[in-house]
């Protein structure tokens, strides 16, 4: 490889102009690409960067003798080190830089210093970034009008109130993950995924978890499972009696959904018309990158640090999820906001984005063993009520959604879902990330999925041979999704159901979005 950086210079040397690069950014590497970039010294500095970053990518991969595990953290490590030095996220070395203070008379490294120190005073303080305010929970997000309609200890339900004269006579049911507040999905009113099922007819209920305290240290799964999906289940059946649900789970949710739903299955329970779900794994064993930062012995100093708290705090989490990510949530905001000053871009995902939550320390240490580490879900071990529960019992019809930068729950893991049920499987494979490719509203730029249909007895293909010849659709998936739901309903419409049960024990409580997304 050096070979090849002092060929080109030489060549590059002999005809005194541009000439291509000898090396490319790999896919997704978007540091290089400006113009300036291709002008000497800059180009020699970030090709040799690049032929360095090869080298160390070869030399910690198929190394003899070395578990896959231990062979994939040195090479995320050397990654890490290796976007340090990186001629990038330098004021010496990186062209845009050096123009751009020259094109402000230095004012951008001033501004941008204000801005390192200002991030730095909210980070100590536990503060939300900069223009966070301008996204306020029940004002500007989460403003679908409803109403909570139970509440226990560990959730709210909420129940949208309807937009439409007459309904699907089967109500949905979303239940999102803890790890974050639940209205990723009902962000403004342009984007949010609540709002645009309910404008569809649909009747929607959707869970606010509560943000636990070191008092909820002993809350396990399984009372996630029986507070969570099942209490919210027994209240629609009063609001709504003798009807089906439509179960819709979102990530950590979308686990938890599964597990309750393979129970339901397990006692011949079939409240549920179908299951959806959004960015969700049900088997472990291949979570990607984020395995990287639990082993056991990880999971030992992890459970030491919950057990003195009694929950894992929100900022644990949040750091492992921008290390995967560290070009674009570390090294990108480097250069953008400290080195050219720029101001930063503020949207609702990424005012959302930093309302995080805390983990009770029994559920996490549970999930951790026994889902995380040990799979028992996807091998049949998992137990509810003292009896193992399976993936393959559930008959209801399943809609999977996994997203092509998924870097939480990779795509292929989330099509694993073909593997273990025995099932209708329609999996939908969507462009952007966990968050951006579940957040997907019609109209959107630069939106495509691909989208295929297995039936029960179909065989079942690898994932790579399924994108292949799904077929590929653009625009949001959002309506795709709608048309399932509906092929999948009673057909009929009827009018609303009234707003919580009061006569039955279940009266208004509040208005949405309830008490529970406020707690800090």
């Amino acid at each position: 490889m050096s070979a090849r950086l002092v060929a080109h210079a030489l060549r590059r040397m002999l005809a005194g102009g541009k000439t291509p690069p000898c090396i490319e950014p790999p896919p997704g590497d978007t540091r290089f690409r400006a113009e300036v970039w291709t002008e000497p010294p800059f180009s020699l500095w970030y090709q040799t960067f690049l032929i360095t970053q090869r080298w160390w990518h070869d030399a910690t991969h198929d190394t003899p003798g070395v578990s896959p595990h231990h062979e994939n953290v040195v090479s995320f490590a050397t990654r890490q080190m290796l976007d340090v030095f990186s001629p990038s996220n330098s004021i010496l070395t990186n062209p845009e830089v050096i123009n751009h203070a020259l094109q402000t008379g230095g004012s951008s490294f001033v501004d941008g210093f204000q801005r390192f120190l200002d991030d730095l005073s909210r980070n100590l303080n536990r503060e939300p970034p900069a223009g966070a305010d301008k996204f306020r929970v029940g004002k500007e997000v989460a403003v679908t009008p409803g109403k909570v309609v139970y509440r226990n200890h560990l959730i709210e339900l909420i129940q949208y109130a309807p937009s439409t004269d007459t309904v699907h006579g089967q109500p949905l049911l979303i239940v999102p993950a803890w790890i974050m507040k639940f209205y990723i999905l009902d962000l403004s009113p342009e984007n949010s995924l609540i709002r645009y099922l309910v404008g569809q007819g649909f009747t929607v209920f959707c869970i606010s978890w509560r943000n636990v305290t070191a008092a909820d240290r002993n809350l396990g799964l399984d009372d996630y499972r029986r507070l969570g999906v099942m209490a919210a289940l027994a209240a629609i059946r009063t609001i709504v009696p003798d009807s089906k649900v439509h179960g819709i789970g979102y990530c950590l949710g979308g686990t938890l959904l599964s597990i309750a739903v393979a129970a339901m299955a397990h006692v011949e329970d079939d409240r549920l018309a179908s299951m959806t779900l959004l960015a969700a794994q049900t088997d472990f064993s291949e979570p990607g990158e984020l395995e990287l930062f639990i082993d056991h012995s990880q999971l030992e100093s992890l459970e030491g640090l919950m057990w003195q708290l009694g929950y894992l705090p929100a900022f644990h989490m949040a750091g492992a999820f921008q290390l995967l990510r560290s070009n674009d949530l570390i090294w990108s905001r480097l250069l953008r906001h400290y080195l050219m000053g720029e101001a930063p871009a503020m949207n609702d995902l990424i005012a959302w984005n930093a309302d995080a939550t805390r983990l009770p320390y029994r559920m996490h240490s549970e999930y951790l063993r026994s889902l995380f580490l040990n799979s028992d879900l996807a091998a049949g071990r998992y137990v509810v009520d003292e009896h193992p529960v399976a993936i393959q019992n559930i008959r209801a019809p399943i809609f999977a959604v996994g997203t092509e930068w998924d870097h939480i729950a990779p795509w292929p893991s989330v099509y694993k879902i073909h593997y273990l049920s025995d099932t209708d499987v329609t999996f939908v494979l969507t462009s952007g990330g966990h968050n951006a490719g579940i957040v997907s509203e019609p109209g959107h730029p630069r939106r495509h999925y691909r989208l295929a249909h297995k039936a029960a007895e179909d065989p079942c293909l690898h994932a790579d041979r399924w994108s292949e010849r799904a077929e590929l659709h653009e625009g949001s998936w959002w309506p795709a999704w709608v048309d399932w739901l509906q092929a999948r309903s009673s057909g009929q419409r009827v009018t609303p159901p009234t707003m919580g049960a009061p006569s039955r024990g279940l009266p208004i409580l509040a208005d949405a979005p309830g008490t529970y997304v406020y707690q800090r």
